[in-house]
């Protein structure tokens, strides 16, 4: 007695080329072929050609542009919130354009607090800076800024740009996009640093005295020799040497 499986129809195996050569090829099990495709189209980042697809749900490339055209009209009739669409010679889905403002708001949507100062100082240095650590950022700084570049990123205005061949560290980059905002075209239109620096009489002024050592008053005995009570420690992740807040501020 043969014996029964529950696997579906495969499609037939492609015959022998010229040369007989024998070479087998893989059998594409048939599955239903709208959905099939809509499972592809939707993880694809980038356009596909019907003969893509057609070698993706092993079907022939006649049947697969058919049923291309056929969700596309679908979809129209049906008023979808998109698209598909063949451009470029490809297929992909997209969003219906008379959405686009529901799209915008939730693309936008927290996009409009304000970046602190801490964050547009961050930002400075990482754009004059760059490629910069994380680390060399928050020496430049005097402060921890975790917190703000997490921000910078999140909003697309700095970028990971490889790691440091010395420590391994990450080190970071503007992207295009803060050029677009701050409306330059690139890094060699930033403003020159030197009319903002201070004038050097100044800065050695400010050398000097900070390298002046100033002398501590010496406490006064206590009389009844009774110890001094330990001031409170700031908990961790807290005090001077921390930014307050990501970066951010309502506006």
């Amino acid at each position: 007695m043969s014996e029964t499986t529950t696997e579906g129809p495969t499609a037939p195996a492609a015959p022998a080329g010229p040369g007989g050569s024998g070479e087998e090829q893989l059998e594409v099990a048939l599955t239903a072929l709208r959905p099939s495709l809509e499972a592809v189209l939707m993880v694809a980042d980038q356009p596909l050609d019907a003969a893509t697809l057609a070698v993706a749900v092993g079907r022939p490339v006649e049947e697969v542009t058919a049923a291309l055209a056929d969700l596309a009209r679908e979809y129209d009739d049906q008023d979808r919130g998109f698209e598909l669409r063949n451009v470029a010679g490809g297929w992909r889905f997209y969003t219906r354009e008379a959405y686009a403002p529901v799209v915008e708001r939730f693309v936008l949507e927290g996009q409009q607090a304000r970046l602190t100062q801490a964050a547009l100082e961050t930002l400075a240095v990482v754009a004059y800076k760059q490629p910069v650590s994380r680390a060399r950022v928050s020496a430049i700084r005097g402060v921890n800024v975790d917190g703000v570049m997490r921000t910078l990123l999140s909003r697309g205005l700095v970028e990971e740009a490889g790691q440091d061949h010395e420590t391994g560290a990450n080190l970071y980059r503007t992207t295009g996009y803060f050029l677009e905002r701050i409306g330059v075209t690139s890094l060699d239109d930033l403003p020159e640093l030197a009319p903002y620096l201070p004038d050097m009489d100044d800065l050695e002024d400010e050398l000097s005295a900070m390298s002046t050592p100033t002398p501590e008053p010496v406490p006064a005995p206590d009389p009844l020799g009774e110890p001094e009570p330990e001031l409170p420690q700031p908990a961790p992740g807290t005090g001077p040497g921390t930014e307050p807040d990501g970066g951010t501020e309502p506006a």
